[in-house]
């Protein structure tokens, strides 16, 4: 018997028990489909296989790539969605326990919406961002995963939400830029592109993964990870925003200075035609 909502009920709840919602304690990632194949494929597994490892989920032995790709694809054939779609698997651990959790086995659930475009595009309306400082993110490695304890990035984006802001730049408790609440950040100075490393607390995002690879084969630009302060935002050439579904998302103004976007439209032309080769 429990009280959902102020109403007594002996039907049981399948939040009632579940860990992910009671704890936090499950790890998620979003990928994109285009054409029945899922981008970045062997990124994203093989990420979500070293998260669940370092927070002690019992990974089953039929959870293979294979398998990872069979169930996704599976949901979104279903609903005619496989041309272009958004598909999220969350994985968390198996009912029992209080902080101690009475087995590390795990269960998964997926769910998928369509997306409008196939391909990555540069969008040039206007996307302004602020420093968003109630709180800090922690210079961890749990920090880099994707689990299901996003607080910061909530109130984050209320918060912008609130003062007309398009998204917020998250610090570390160095107070060094960490990345944005949906995305990594880059910063372009001159010809050196910079993002902060995974040390910083930063995700170790896929779409950034694919960045700093296509930006390395690039004439004439110079690729660092390395500190980033809110002071040297300022002073940048360019500023953007990366995520697997949004590709590369220019920010058009910081505090009181307006960006370019020279080096974000090089780069989305890099990647669809890195994808299509592919």
């Amino acid at each position: 018997m429990i009280n959902f909502n102020g109403n007594i009920t002996k039907e049981d709840n399948i939040l009632t028990l579940n860990r992910g919602f009671l704890y936090g304690d499950g790890i998620f990632e979003t990928v994109k489909i285009v054409n029945g194949k899922i981008l970045f494929l062997e990124d994203h597994y093989f990420r979500l296989m070293a998260s669940m490892r370092v927070v002690r989920m019992m990974i089953p032995m039929d959870f293979t790539m294979e398998y990872f790709e069979e169930q996704i694809l599976n949901l979104v054939n279903q609903l005619n969605i496989a041309s272009s779609a958004r598909a999220r698997i969350t994985v968390f651990r198996k009912d029992g326990g209080l902080y101690l959790p009475k087995t590390n086995d795990i269960s998964f659930l997926i769910n998928a919406i369509s997306l409008g475009n196939k391909g990555y595009s540069v969008n040039s309306s206007e996307y302004e961002v602020d420093l968003y400082k109630d709180f800090y993110v922690t210079k961890q490695l749990l920090s880099s995963l994707k689990t299901t304890n996003k607080m910061i990035n909530i109130t984050g984006s209320i918060f912008a939400d609130e003062n007309g802001l398009a998204n917020c730049i998250l610090l570390n408790d160095s107070k060094n830029v960490v990345e944005a609440l949906q995305g990594n950040i880059f910063m372009v100075s001159g010809n050196k592109l910079i993002t902060p490393p995974v040390s910083e607390g930063a995700l170790n995002g896929i779409m950034r993964k694919q960045i700093l690879a296509l930006a390395k084969k690039i004439e004439g630009i110079e690729v660092s990870e390395e500190i980033i302060s809110p002071f040297d935002l300022q002073k940048a050439d360019e500023l953007f925003l990366t995520n697997v579904i949004t590709g590369i998302q220019p920010i058009t103004k910081y505090r009181k200075k307006e960006f370019k976007a020279n080096m974000a439209h090089l780069l989305v032309q890099k990647l669809n035609e890195s994808i299509s080769e592919n």
